[in-house]
């Protein structure tokens, strides 16, 4: 290696080095996480300069000077006390109120101590504790006095404040000065926390961070979900994956925020509360094939309804949608309701960004193990049930009953397919009354033929007009075995509810009618027919029409959903695979094959 590179290598180290540790100081930094460091060559710092500031938090240093470390802390720590004291302002005078802050910026870091400056910037401030516009206005009148000249980290002759064109900020500025408050609250609290023997908290982390710990320490509901995620605050990754606020990734156990929206500590406390409702209350999972983008738009108006209702933390302003209309939708009412008006909510940002999902899927198989081997469903119950037995009982603040409620829910195991269908059957064809017959003996009549034992048997109108249709998609796009698994449930239900007969209907491009059939012969000896493609209507309008088919039977429809825009003015339910979504909003009830 060269001479040559070896210098730049040891001087990148060093200013490296000293960034690091602006960022640990407690006033610093807040204004450190926003600000980012521009040290390539060709930047706005001048050749014989040490750094340049400008409005959207650049730090333009000179890639190749060496120095040691304390002095780079006093460079850095200079030119973002412009930004946090509000130095970069326009005025008819640049060069003398740049020599005013420069003067400011001095002895602020004199006073606290705070680096070592260069060798060309030491000297005697004579300035007294006058302010940047006295100074300005005496420096416009008298001239900038020579020992004053060259305070600044510009070099020579130079500005160490300039005016970028473009902000770092999405939302148009950024609050340095409310940024450089944080910091100086963080001082304090140093100095007060040192002084009651409790010695400094580390500022190193990161506001995402702290917020993060912040429901670690005071919100039992969410705390134990947000210990099992880390934060990745890199503006950098951020733009890379098209993140403007915030996103979640379950499976890599990451909350992404970007530091480039500049959220406020309340902000980030909604926004992380936003993200970790996403997982616990199991979002992903409840798409069941349903558009990704509408469906997080969905879930997002009901956190976030939830979240202003409990007032924890402030709804971001841009990416936190909400409704009011809406208040008492579960997720899926809310995705039924937007579903019909498709153009307007294409138009929504997520926290992620326009037409992009903030729960980001990278899941694989069996990716997802914690410590002691559970799935990432038992996780997660297990933290928000855990969770809402401490916040209730520790009285930590209100939670919206509809969030206590789908916690509940989630506790319990979920209805099979099939328990759900025969409660349907239960509905529509509810027992038939039997009546005793001596004209057909008991079966164990043989083992005592002087006793006459009758049979219970069934009016002989009693099953008059039991009987209900079964249209089936057999179009190439059915998985046979789902039909297999529908037909089979079916067919044995319909036996024990004591009816008879069945319509049945196959249709793909056009119906086929099969006629009535037996349960026994529906789940043994139906042949599919078709296999085209999938028009469903014509089948219903077939029935509706059919004089032998009674005017209340209901219908069972199995469809994976690629069909057409249905109209079924009788009764009727859904059986579909797991994951398919029908391409409108039902009226029936829709049984997920498992």
């Amino acid at each position: 290696m060269s001479k040559r590179k070896e210098q730049v290598n040891e001087s990148k180290k060093c200013r490296d080095a000293a960034w690091a540790k602006i960022g640990a100081h407690p006033i610093f930094a807040p204004l450190h996480y926003h600000a980012r460091l521009v040290d390539r060559p060709g930047n706005l710092c001048s050749s014989d300069g040490w750094a340049v500031v400008t409005t959207n938090g650049f730090v333009h240093v000179h890639p190749t000077r060496r120095a040691e470390v304390e002095e780079w802390v006093y460079v850095f720590a200079h030119a973002l006390l412009h930004l946090g004291l509000g130095h970069l302002q326009r005025r008819p005078h640049e060069r003398e109120w740049n020599a005013a802050c420069d003067c400011v910026a001095a002895r602020f870091l004199a006073d606290f101590k705070i680096g070592r400056p260069p060798e060309e910037l030491r000297g005697e401030l004579r300035v007294g504790q006058r302010d940047e516009s006295a100074l300005y206005r005496e420096f416009c009148d008298v001239g900038i006095p020579d020992e004053l000249r060259d305070w600044g980290t510009a070099g020579p002759g130079h500005a160490d404040m300039a005016f970028a064109e473009k902000p770092i900020n999405w939302r148009g500025f950024t609050d340095w000065g409310k940024i450089f408050s944080a910091g100086l609250t963080n001082a304090v609290d140093d100095a007060v926390r040192e002084a009651g023997g409790h010695g400094k908290k580390t500022h190193a982390s990161t506001p995402a961070e702290e917020a993060r710990q912040w429901f670690i320490n005071h919100y039992p509901l969410l705390g134990a979900l947000a210990a099992r995620f880390k934060i990745v605050s890199d503006n950098v990754i951020c733009a890379r994956l098209d993140i403007s606020v915030a996103a979640i990734d379950e499976y890599m156990h990451t909350i992404y925020i970007n530091p480039a929206a500049g959220l406020d500590p309340q902000e980030l406390r909604f926004v992380m509360a936003h993200e970790l409702l996403h997982v616990g209350l199991r979002h992903e999972a409840r798409r069941q094939g349903r558009e990704p983008y509408l469906w997080n738009v969905a879930c997002d108006y009901v956190i976030n309804g939830w979240l202003i209702e409990m007032g924890l933390g402030v709804l971001p302003r841009v990416g936190g949608l909400h409704d009011s209309e809406l208040k008492g939708l579960g997720a899926e009412a809310v995705y039924d309701r937007i579903v019909t008006d498709i153009r307007r909510y294409r138009r929504l940002a997520t926290l992620r960004s326009v037409g992009a999902s903030d729960m980001i899927d990278s899941a694989t198989p069996g990716w997802w193990e914690s410590s002691d081997g559970m799935d990432v469903d038992t996780f997660c119950r297990r933290c928000l049930s855990q969770g809402l037995e401490y916040h209730r009982r520790e009285d930590r603040g209100y939670l919206p009953l509809g969030l206590v409620e789908e916690i509940r829910a989630l506790l319990q195991p979920p209805i099979g397919w099939d328990v759900q269908l025969a409660r349907w059957f239960d509905h529509h064809f509810p027992s038939v009354e039997k009546r005793r017959s001596y004209a057909r003996v008991s079966r164990r009549q043989s083992a005592t033929p002087e006793i006459p034992r009758p049979r219970y048997v069934v009016g002989d109108n009693a099953l008059e007009g039991r009987t209900f249709g079964v249209i089936l998609d057999t179009s190439g796009s059915m998985n046979p075995e789902t039909l297999a698994k529908a037909l089979g449930a079916i067919a044995s239900y319909s036996v024990s509810r004591d009816v008879p007969l069945a319509r049945i209907l196959f249709c793909d491009a056009v119906p086929y009618d099969a006629g009535y059939m037996a349960p026994d012969a529906i789940a043994d000896r139906v042949q599919l027919k078709g296999r085209g493609g999938t028009v469903l209507q014509p089948a219903i309008d077939l029935l509706e029409r059919a004089e032998d088919f009674p005017k209340d039977g209901p219908l069972l429809i199995i469809t994976d959903g690629k069909c057409d825009r249905l109209r079924v003015p009788r009764e009727h339910a859904f059986l579909m695979p797991q994951g398919a979504v029908l391409p409108f909003v039902p009226v029936g009830e829709v049984f997920h094959i498992v």
